[in-house]
């Protein structure tokens, strides 16, 4: 009797002991996972968005993200909406590159029951969960606004477009256009510099070279603020002091970007167009938990100049 009870509290021994070496299991609290899409990451407020949308699953442990990088590849992203079904995931989040090759992806996530919040960018037709961004249109002809009172209504400008084929770079255009509507104001040379700095760069020093004068240029309207910067670049670069003579106007108004070249009279105005990852997080809880949610969910925007720049902006 003694042996057996000696040997059992050996047993017990191992086993408590055994239990008390585990290694707690890390997937043990995780009850949703969450699949990611995002276009590219090659610009700065995507690099934001993803961010924001971390920091907002931070919050609840029951959260798994899987981000995916389309590196500014449609038929990668179409893959990645593809992959992310497979793998049994229980919410999609996508920032579409281009609307209309991403809607039958988007749509066959959703008929396999998988819900799809579309971020920033739309798809085309209404197969899909919730909507979440920017009204691009309204911050297109608040920026046309603004721009016909910087110029006192007229002057030649430049437009420097992001993605033509994604329905930001459009509604910015065709918001812009309304904007200027009635004024004298004339784009003497536009193009699509893809939401890249480089680009627009390189776009703004051939505009320079075609329109060499003084006041050939009276300002530029980018669609996005590192296009902005990269047509200050390049007006500077050109060494003809332009760079203080031509207004420039750009959009997102990330604190360590466009705000910072406001503030540093970089550029005239930044309009602030909010990445969307924290609403995008607590709508995917709302969706997952059974809660009904809006289709479409626009965020407001602010407008930053050297006037307001300091006090945070101004509410449109």
């Amino acid at each position: 009797m003694k042996r057996f009870a000696l040997l059992f509290s050996i047993v017990v021994a191992v086993a408590l002991a055994g239990c008390g070496n585990k290694q707690p299991d890390s997937t043990a609290t995780t009850k949703y996972v969450i699949g990611m899409s995002q276009c590219n990451l090659g610009e700065p407020w995507r690099v934001q968005m993803n961010n924001d949308l971390k920091a907002a699953a931070s919050k609840y442990p029951e959260i798994k993200m899987i981000f995916k990088d389309a590196q500014n590849n449609t038929t990668t992203q179409q893959s990645q909406v593809k992959e992310l079904v497979d793998q049994l995931v229980d919410l999609i989040i996508i920032s579409p590159k281009e609307a209309l090759p991403l809607t039958k992806p988007v749509a066959d996530a959703m008929a396999a029951g998988v819900p799809v919040i579309v971020l920033d960018r739309r798809v085309e037709g209404d197969k899909y969960t919730c909507f979440i961004g920017g009204n691009n249109e309204l911050i297109g002809e608040q920026a046309g606004k603004y721009m016909v009172g910087l110029l006192g209504g007229k002057g030649n400008i430049v437009e420097l477009k992001g993605l033509m084929t994604s329905t930001p770079a459009a509604e910015r255009h065709n918001g812009f256009m309304k904007g200027i509507k009635g004024s004298k104001i004339k784009i003497v040379y536009s193009a699509d510099c893809h939401w890249l700095e480089p680009d627009a760069r390189r776009e703004m020093a051939s505009a320079l070279t075609r329109f060499p004068g003084a006041d050939d240029i009276a300002a530029v309207y980018a669609h996005n603020d590192p296009s902005a910067h990269g047509a200050y670049t390049a007006a500077k670069l050109e060494g003809k002091g332009r760079e203080t003579t031509i207004k420039f106007i750009g959009i997102d108004a990330l604190p360590h970007e466009g705000v910072t070249y406001v503030r540093d009279k970089m550029l005239n105005a930044t309009f602030q167009y909010p990445t969307g990852g924290s609403e995008a997080i607590e709508t995917a809880m709302k969706i997952l938990n059974g809660e009904t949610v809006d289709k479409d969910i626009i965020l407001g925007t602010r407008v930053f100049t050297s006037d307001n720049v300091a006090e945070g902006g101004r509410a449109l």
